[in-house]
């Protein structure tokens, strides 16, 4: 594998990762926390995945862009993700420093106008810049050699989307070279991929930038009164008329290790259903986002945890009580007293009490949960109580008068 830096002779490349973002739609699992830092697959945190691509792909000089409720965001990159700066490798935490005036981030391009210092300080040959929200897997010194190959100023990863869900995203239109020749932000009615009409090219928000170029424009758009400030919205509509954008397509990319559908799978978990299905496939024998590929790992802060325990019986009583958990992601310290999981994702430090039945569900850190509990479809969040005889996730109605959260799919949130 390739290792961008430049003492080997290769380019220098600087990661800025975007990670101020609010995560409203996940609400009330961002009431806390920004939405990289939400849980994912009972040890990880969302923004574990792009850091791991980040550094798998041998890039390591990353800058974390942070803003809205970050604090356990900085605590999980301090703890887990100290590199060798001897050696010119960093995952450096940014909080908004209000640089250039007295305004939060108007947008993701002012959020990296902000940061100029920092770019201009590493002087790097590219800039990447990538979302902190998404789960997937990607090679981006991939993406970077096709970049240089074709000298392009500006390369977009983009990946096919139905109609309906391009609406959400920047759809793209390429030439027969995989050029940018349009770009239209969330259209309400997005333009089709010749030969597909059902799907639309979208843009996955990852961008590689020639650093040179990327100042100029920076500074061009800050001084464009006109401007949000965005690169969906205002970069992207703009550079590809005047200047070389190329377009990366994300499924060619090919990860160590991984089949081909995992190689597919992008993931935007921006809202509570999308995420929710997204750490069930984990359970699945081949799962979509594969966490067990040695080839391609994905690294988190280490949590000192016991051992998973599971009790059956009593040795005193007699009680043929049976702790079980099927088809079910457990992480460190969890104890399954006499309960049954099934089908599920559980974080650290769980407690599931005797009788107690957890099917289909999301459960986070020092959750415990108490005798004769019923629980279905549900996410809980961090150090809830669940009380005895509670029952979460068989009755709409009951779950929204005791405050929960209901999403259109019937994922009652516990928060």
């Amino acid at each position: 594998m390739d290792t961008y830096n430049k003492t080997q002779g290769n380019p220098n490349v600087l990661a800025m990762i975007m990670a101020g973002g609010q995560g409203s739609r996940l609400f009330p699992l961002t009431e806390h926390r920004a939405k990289p830092a939400v849980l994912f697959g009972g040890k990880y945190r969302i923004i574990d995945f792009v850091l791991n691509n980040f550094v798998n792909s041998g890039i390591t000089k990353i800058n974390v862009l942070t803003q809205f409720k970050a604090d356990s965001l900085i605590k999980h990159i301090n703890s887990g993700w100290q590199m060798n700066r001897h050696f010119g490798q960093y995952v450096d935490v940014v909080p908004a420093q209000m640089r250039t005036g007295k305004e939060w981030y108007q947008g993701t391009a002012d959020a990296i106008y902000q940061n100029l210092n920092l770019i201009n300080d590493e002087n790097p040959d590219y800039v990447a810049v990538f979302g902190a929200d998404h789960i997937f897997k990607m090679d981006i010194s991939r993406m970077l050699d096709a970049h240089r190959s074709i000298d392009a100023q500006i390369t977009v990863a983009a990946i096919p989307k139905t109609l309906e869900q391009a609406k959400e995203f920047g759809v793209i239109e390429i030439d027969e070279n995989g050029m940018m020749i349009g770009f239209e932000e969330k259209p309400e009615n997005p333009k089709c991929i010749p030969g597909q009409p059902d799907m639309a090219l979208c843009s996955m928000g990852n961008y590689l930038f020639n650093k040179e170029f990327l100042v100029d424009i920076l500074i061009t758009d800050a001084s464009t009164l006109s401007s949000s400030h965005d690169f969906g919205k205002d970069i992207m509509p703009q550079a590809y008329k005047n200047h070389t954008v190329f377009v990366y397509d994300f499924f060619n990319n090919i990860v160590p290790g991984e089949t081909e559908e995992q190689n597919h799978y992008w993931e935007d978990v921006g809202t509570l259903d999308a995420y929710y299905e997204a750490n069930m496939t984990l359970r699945r024998i081949v799962p979509q986002i594969n966490i067990y590929n040695d080839k391609w790992p994905v690294r988190t802060a280490d949590q000192q945890t016991a051992p998973v325990k599971f009790i059956f019986g009593s040795e005193d009583t007699g009680d043929n009580r049976c702790g079980q958990a099927i088809d079910t992601i457990l992480s460190g310290g969890c104890i399954i007293s006499g309960g049954i999981v099934k089908r599920s994702v559980l974080a650290n430090n769980i407690r599931v009490d005797d009788y107690s039945e957890v099917e289909d569900s999301i459960i986070f850190n020092d959750v415990m949960i108490g005798k004769n509990c019923k629980i279905k479809k549900a996410i809980i969040d961090k150090g809830a109580i669940i009380t005895d005889d509670s029952t979460i996730g068989f009755n709409k109605e009951d779950d929204l008068a005791k405050g929960y959260t209901v999403t259109e799919n019937g994922i009652t949130i516990v928060s």
